[in-house]
């Protein structure tokens, strides 16, 4: 999956597959995380956020089915 840098202190990129609703993001740790089901106004909430992290916390985990790659 494609996914954009963004500027976080915790997150090194982000993408979202529309199709599936899958929402990958890579630490940077280099941990790389898919979350399922996840809506497009969710992907779209993230990369908007000012702080790509707060938002991943307070609306993708503990939400979304995850699996770690």
């Amino acid at each position: 999956m494609k996914r954009d840098s963004v500027q976080s202190s915790n997150i090194d990129s982000v993408g979202y597959d529309a199709d599936q609703m899958t929402l990958e993001v890579e630490f940077n740790d280099g941990s790389i995380y898919q979350y399922f089901d996840v809506p497009k106004h969710v992907y779209e909430g993230l990369m908007r956020a000012e702080s790509h992290g707060e938002f991943l916390h307070q609306n993708v985990k503990g939400i979304y089915r995850y699996r770690r790659l």
